[in-house]
């Protein structure tokens, strides 16, 4: 972190002047620290006062950082190993924070406010380098965090805050890599990232193939060792604990490439399903790369191919990392998956369409056809500000009703209990139940019936009866409609809650059984007596 603030302190190649980059950094923190605060304040309101995070991945985070804080236990819950958490290095700073000041649920909103002022920072280093009037700096900068939606992030309570800044600080130092300060920067960050978000290999796999082009072959095997030795580190330690290699919501969400009769079907869901014919490719990555393909295309006209590559050097790297990206991660949920990638893809175009911020009217007679692909990818912005808008108007409401009431209930009378689960963040962290996770991503032994996206089916059905029956599980909260018509038949159903206008929630209702079954009355009857927030409505099943 050290070595971090020494770079920020570089104001290497700064065309505008000291002022003129205080006074851009301090707007830029203070509109999007203005929005970030009013969002608090609205979703505290409709929580008693207390702010939940509008995504229950949140919890499973400070679950697991809660665990191994206290009872060094990498685990959702204290009571096994489990490798639930997608961001290794993130869920450490959370449990190495949690040890130093006790277990509070607001460390990773302070966390990503820290961060989130770290990417501003960078960006109006940046972006300060390229203008030299204050106005054209904010801009670049507040569009860039809010095309990314990172006021979204922050509230999120998750790791791509994190991811994003150290993205943010990769591309800065590459752009300034004679200086030796800033090639160590370099390779920092690109040591941390993979361990932050471990899609950050694709960036690593193309960042090296784009020196390899350029036969910059050293740099290409730094750039790949730094990024995959900590990983491989990682799945080494995870493949003894588990037999996984990764995390598991990566082995469950991941996309496989399997060499036997389901290849096909595997290959059609990688190009078409999940690229060419995803609507969110085209919401997030198609407009980016049409910029990128018209500015790479004016060049190799004129110029060599190594020498295109060279001056388009980060936009190739932005547009074949956002492909990647679509084909075999998500991009989907909050918005999040795809931050960094927004981030990095407008730090490459806004330096190649510097006119269209300084001049748009004379910019736009010019360039009439990019002007129009900049001004879609404005458009989206608004789309992407009115959703996020809707997800934090509503998300820790949700949150706050379904899943941290389900938390409450289970608290107050199965605080120890066997329970079966699909949401788990809230019902872990807040309580110290013994897990099954129907879902895959706090149990191993469920793996195998949810990865490369497959759906419930009578193996699966006769899995949950046997194993649930033998292990004397009490009762599970689950949503219905992720394991129907599979839900086993011994499980008996106590009640229902019911909450209105989901948004950042799967369903609108959560539902309750009795694993065994001779508890069932005593199950309905905590279920009536249990104080449930006046927004739920609880329906118990005769």
């Amino acid at each position: 972190m050290i070595l971090i603030f020494e770079i920020f302190r570089m104001n290497v190649n700064m065309r505008s002047s000291p002022d003129t980059g205080s006074k851009s950094l301090w707007i830029s923190l203070s509109v999007f620290f203005a929005v970030c605060a009013a969002y608090y304040i609205l979703s505290i309101t409709k929580t008693d006062g207390h702010y939940v995070y509008p995504i229950d991945d949140a919890y499973i985070h400070l679950a697991m950082a809660k665990n191994f804080a206290f009872y060094e236990v990498w685990g959702v819950t204290r009571h096994e190993f489990s490798s639930t958490s997608s961001s290794p290095l993130f869920t450490l700073l959370l449990s190495f924070l949690i040890k130093i000041f006790g277990n509070n649920d607001q460390i990773p909103l302070g966390v990503n406010l820290i961060f989130g002022a770290g990417t501003v920072y960078i960006l109006n280093l940046y972006f300060g380098s390229l203008f030299s009037k204050v106005t054209p700096v904010v801009l670049s900068v507040l569009f860039t965090l809010f095309i990314s939606v990172l006021h979204l992030q922050v509230l999120s309570g998750m790791e791509h805050v994190l991811h994003v800044f150290l993205f943010a600080l990769n591309i800065y130092c590459l752009t300034r890599l004679e200086n030796k300060r800033t090639l160590l920067g370099f390779y920092l960050s690109l040591v941390l990232m993979g361990l932050v978000r471990f899609e950050s290999m694709f960036y690593f796999a193309v960042l090296a193939f784009a020196f390899m082009v350029l036969k910059k072959w050293e740099r290409a095997v730094f750039i790949l060792l730094a990024g995959f030795i900590p990983i491989a580190v990682f799945c080494y330690i995870n493949y003894q604990h588990d037999g996984y290699l990764f995390p598991n919501s990566v082995v469950v969400k991941g996309t496989k490439l399997p060499f036997d009769s389901h290849l096909p079907h595997q290959l059609k869901q990688i190009f078409l399903d999940n690229f060419l014919l995803n609507i969110s490719f085209y919401k997030i990555g198609f407009f980016p790369i049409l910029i990128g393909l018209v500015l790479l295309f004016r060049d190799f006209k004129n110029e060599k191919f190594q020498r295109t590559v060279q001056d388009n050097f980060l936009l190739i790297v932005m547009s074949l990392v956002m492909i990647c990206h679509s084909m075999f991660a998500d991009l989907k949920g909050l918005f999040r998956y795809e931050a960094y990638l927004l981030v990095g893809f407008f730090m490459a175009i806004i330096p190649e369409v510097k006119g269209f911020i300084e001049d748009f009217g004379s910019y736009f007679k010019k360039e009439k056809g990019l002007s129009v692909f900049i001004l879609m990818n404005v458009l989206l912005l608004f789309y992407k500000s009115f959703s996020a808008h809707q997800m934090l108007s509503e998300g820790g409401k949700n949150i706050y009703e379904q899943q941290i009431q389900s938390a409450k209930f289970l608290h107050a009378y199965y605080n120890e209990a066997e329970v079966v689960a699909n949401d788990i963040g809230a019902v872990t962290y807040f309580t110290d139940i013994h897990l099954l996770d129907t879902a895959g991503l706090g149990s191993t032994e469920t793996i195998p019936f949810n990865e490369n996206k497959r759906k419930p089916d009578p193996a699966f059905e006769y899995f949950l009866t046997r194993y649930t029956a033998d292990r004397k599980y009490d009762i599970a909260v689950i949503y219905d409609a992720w394991l129907k018509p599979y839900i086993p038949k011994n499980w008996k159903k106590a009640a229902v809650l019911k909450i209105k206008n989901p948004v950042t929630v799967a369903r609108d209702e959560v539902s309750i059984y009795s694993v065994n079954n001779a508890a069932l009355p005593e199950l309905k009857e905590n279920i009536r007596k249990f104080k449930w927030n006046r927004n739920v409505q609880v329906t118990v099943v005769d």
